[in-house]
């Protein structure tokens, strides 16, 4: 019995398309051997007669949730970024498993509500309300028709670790000659993860201190690091003083004439910046919470926001303003202190109103 060979999809699985009697029939599995199987059994139900053909009918029939999903990834490979197809890889192997293999023809509108309630049990209110926007591109796409309307959960704002003004000298004292030393503070100066992996020796320039930052890495659906021509937006290719002293100074150490200037995997970044938070109880930021410490740094010593948005690579007021906006405490309680002095001692001249009104 002739089945075609197997072809991998960019979700990892295996997919054959088989034409019996005028029906096209896609069979997916984890494996190429149980796609193949699988194959092999729905081939022999059709030649004993078991399994009757009916094209009118398959024509309307819409593909499995899976499928579609993978039919989406794969039209688009050419235009999505490598971590974007990481994400949505991630989506159809970890979400919605009780309904991925159902036609969507099949799914009524409660299914995809109870589907929801279901990965709500499973996985945070974010991670839901990304893998559900996904999905319903994906339907959308697949259907022709407007996506299903369910409820989502609502998220619970989480804000994210930074450094007070006042720790980030003891985070630098902390960090220093250590193999961390030069991505953490490019971190605090602004930088990205993807931006600090993907910084080349050609891009420093240490008479002029500054730093070209021009291109990304990511990692993409295999967990490897891809190097990519293209920031994050429009904005983020920029020219990034350098501010910090140690920065210029572990830079100047470590100069090379090309390559890479960070060689360390991203996660391990990460992993000892924490520890080195950890142990000089500091917060643990990781990198990300380096890049939000910039900016409430900056908030802290009254930089104008088109300088903060201009060093940093933001392209809107709005996100900059949302996301990486943090308010230092010592801020908060200066101006806390401000507040109950005025309440306490009242201005001598306003106690006794003006005489043209005064209400008689």
């Amino acid at each position: 019995m002739h089945i075609p060979k197997p072809r991998r999809m960019s979700s990892g699985n295996y997919f054959i398309q088989l034409r019996l009697g005028g029906e096209s029939i896609t069979v997916t599995a984890p494996t190429e051997r149980e796609c193949v199987n699988q194959a092999k059994y729905v081939k022999s139900e059709y030649i004993t007669g078991r399994r009757m053909a009916k094209p009118e009918e398959q024509a309307s029939r819409l593909p499995t949730l899976g499928q579609a999903v993978d039919s989406y990834i794969r039209d688009r490979s050419s235009v999505l970024s490598p971590s974007t197809i990481r994400g949505y890889t991630t989506i159809r192997r970890t979400r919605f498993k009780s309904i991925m293999d159902t036609s969507l023809s099949d799914i009524a509108s409660e299914q995809w509500q109870r589907a929801v309630n279901l990965e709500a049990k499973l996985c945070s209110a974010k991670t839901l309300k990304n893998s559900w926007g996904f999905l319903i591109s994906v339907i959308t796409d697949a259907t022709g028709s407007p996506p299903p309307q369910v409820k989502l959960p609502q998220i619970v704002a989480n804000e994210r670790p930074f450094l007070e003004p006042e720790q980030i000298r003891p985070f630098i004292e902390a960090i220093h000659d250590t193999p961390v030393e030069i991505p953490a503070l490019l971190a605090l100066s602004s930088l990205r993860r993807s931006e600090i992996v993907a910084l080349r020796w050609e891009n420093i320039d240490l008479e002029k201190n500054t730093i070209r930052v021009s291109g990304a890495a990511v990692f993409n659906e295999d967990n490897v690091l891809k190097q990519k021509k293209e920031n994050k937006n429009q904005s983020s290719a920029r020219t990034v003083p350098i501010m910090i002293d140690e920065l210029h100074a572990a830079l100047t150490k470590a100069k090379k004439n090309s390559g890479l200037v960070v060689t360390c995997n991203p996660n391990t970044i990460w992993a000892q910046i924490n520890r080195i938070c950890e142990k000089n109880d500091l917060p643990q930021v990781g990198v990300h919470g380096l890049r939000h410490s910039f900016v409430s740094l900056a908030y802290h010593l009254g930089v104008p926001e088109k300088i903060v948005m201009e060093i940093g690579g933001w392209s809107d007021y709005q996100t900059m303003r949302k996301i990486y906006t943090h308010i230092a405490r010592s801020d908060v309680a200066k101006y806390t202190t401000e507040f109950k002095n005025f309440f306490s001692h009242p201005n001598p001249e306003s106690e006794t109103a003006p005489e043209d009104v005064r209400d008689d």
